[in-house]
């Protein structure tokens, strides 16, 4: 480690999230006494103090960052592996996130958040965080880094054991290969990804990962998930959002189906013979689940839906449905909404929906390509009776909050793909390109730019790792699933955005695949739980007591 770097960083990185967390707990404390005054929650107050909430849940996040950032900054210096390029980034954010803390926290690029309407004093972060400011030349440093580790999955020391450090590897190089340079062709083209590269993904276990290898999976857990998702993505989001549709399917059914369920269906997901779909959303519900209108009507052979669906990804090509109805029709909540894995055979261009009482048609989107979305109407479209999930009624919703924890790691590994393909061009871009005599990267702010993007990505991977341990514990982890999701869907579009000023107007050209990065990065901070909604989840996580 380079003179520049303290030698008690560890000490401080640990100082910093200490401080943030009691920051958050004042917080909790001071909001909890305007909207929870006699110890419960209530939800129109909440509504009510929605900034200050959603500030705190931000705040929140940050902290939990920061304290897994110094526990894996303390893990690694143990096995003697904290080296500059681990302790550099790590340095930048610690100092960045306090001093956000301090001043004002961005929830969006137009929405800052004051300490003093989170209910927190900051006295103690500004001390604290002059202690973690980098020394002058830190942001040319890392970039000098970032050039030297080019082609590895990261810059920074993962702190994975020799297992998931090969799966990285392997992952990361079949990205550059098979990925990559095809990559921004597909997104012009408005093209499917090509089945060939599907079945070679299906040959590596990317789509029963997770699953038990007594159904044909690997029987890998989240963490080895967040790895793949990431590397894949960091080449295409389209290829690394493939998985997800297995991930979400092969996990509801695991978790509820009947073992006939389970055998007839899961070793042909872990196989990639069956690519599913999540079929859940409605035009008028949004993130609304429990208004969900969709029916299906029993029939003498099993039931008979009816209902319009929208933002389908996958839709026309999959073969299995994971389909949330609604089947008590006197029901207006979630209690009468069930779950029907519905087969259907595989469309095409000319005809995406050849099945009878179905029907369907694609929706222009402006990045998110590859896989296509889809707006599915259905008309007495006809679902046996064993296709009920679990043999029961009313339990769809309650089936699906349970792949929520799951969903959202993945979606923020995927974020941290793209952030890390931006990061990857616009060090390209800002090392061979030169204004005035000298490479972009040379210029102090272009620097910052890669440099806080370097840090960002680190924070972002811990937390996601992080969430992903404790899902393969068996830990309850919404709480920071959602963190996790939050932070780094904001985390891609800031690292995307940057990557094209530094391109540039080059960047601007729908040739450069930049451009596509900005397209793709946008949609993150909208599925799988808007920012404000996973905003307000995690607000009434904390100001329930969840930890």
């Amino acid at each position: 480690m380079t003179a520049e770097v303290p030698a008690d960083l560890i000490d401080r990185l640990e100082d910093a999230a200490e401080a943030a967390e009691a920051c958050v707990a004042q917080g909790r404390l001071a909001l909890s006494a305007a909207i929870a005054p006699e110890g419960r929650l209530d939800r129109r107050r909440l509504d009510d103090e929605q900034r200050a909430a959603h500030g705190l849940a931000w705040a929140a996040a940050y902290a939990q960052t920061l304290r897994q950032t110094a526990a894996w900054a303390r893990e690694l210096s143990a096995a003697g592996q904290f080296d500059e390029a681990s302790a550099r980034p790590a340095q930048l954010l610690a100092y960045e996130y306090l001093s956000q803390l301090a001043g004002g926290l961005p929830m969006s690029q137009g929405e800052i958040v004051r300490p003093g309407e989170m209910g927190f004093d900051p006295a103690r972060l500004a001390p604290l965080a002059e202690r973690l400011r980098p020394p002058p030349g830190a942001s040319a440093r890392i970039v000098e880094l970032l050039a030297a580790a080019r082609g590895r999955p990261s810059l920074e020391a993962s702190g994975l054991d020799a297992t998931y450090e090969q799966i990285a590897d392997q992952f990361c190089a079949f990205a550059a290969a098979k990925i990559a340079p095809f990559a921004h062709r597909w997104h012009l083209d408005d093209a499917l990804i090509p089945l060939p590269l599907v079945e070679e993904l299906s040959a590596l276990g990317v789509f029963g990962l997770t699953l038990p290898e007594a159904y044909g999976g690997s029987g890998l857990g989240k963490v080895a998930m967040c790895v793949v998702s990431e590397a894949l993505s960091r080449g295409y989001i389209g290829v690394g959002s493939l998985g997800t549709r297995s991930e979400i399917a092969g996990e509801l059914i695991l978790a509820h189906g009947t073992e006939e369920q389970k055998t007839r269906l899961l070793p042909a997901i872990a196989a990639g013979q069956i690519l599913p779909t999540a079929v859940f959303t409605e035009p008028e519900a949004g993130s609304d689940l429990a208004a969900l209108r969709t029916r299906a009507d029993r029939t003498p052979g099993g039931w008979r839906v009816s209902g319009a669906k929208t933002w389908i990804t996958h839709a026309a090509r999959a073969d299995l449905m994971t389909l949330l109805v609604r089947t008590a029709p006197e029901s207006r909540d979630h209690r009468g909404l069930s779950m029907l894995l519905a087969q259907k055979p595989r469309g095409g261009d000319a005809e995406p929906f050849p099945a009878a009482g179905m029907s369907g048609a694609e929706i222009a989107v402006i990045g998110y390509r590859g896989m296509k979305e889809y707006e599915i109407a259905f008309d007495g479209f006809e679902v046996p009776a064993d296709a009920l999930l679990g043999g029961r009624e009313g339990q769809g919703f309650v089936q699906l909050m349970a792949t929520f924890e799951s969903a959202r790691i993945q979606t923020a590994a995927r974020a941290i793909g793209v952030a890390q393909n931006a990061l990857d061009l616009a060090v390209d871009y800002a090392l061979a390109r030169r204004q005035f005599g000298q490479p972009l990267a040379s210029f102090p702010r272009v620097a910052d730019k890669i440099a806080m993007m370097a840090a960002e990505i680190l924070g972002a991977r811990r937390l996601a790792w992080y969430a992903a341990r404790a899902k393969d514990e068996g830990r309850r982890c919404d709480l920071e699933a959602g963190m996790a999701k939050l932070t780094a869907a904001r985390i891609a579009w800031a690292s995307a955005d940057n990557a094209v000023q530094i391109h540039g107007g080059n960047g601007f050209a729908v040739e450069q695949p930049v451009s596509r990065l900005l397209a793709d990065a946008r949609i993150l901070n909208i599925f799988e739980g808007a920012g404000e909604i996973q905003a307000q989840v995690i607000a009434r996580r904390l100001l329930e007591g969840g930890n």
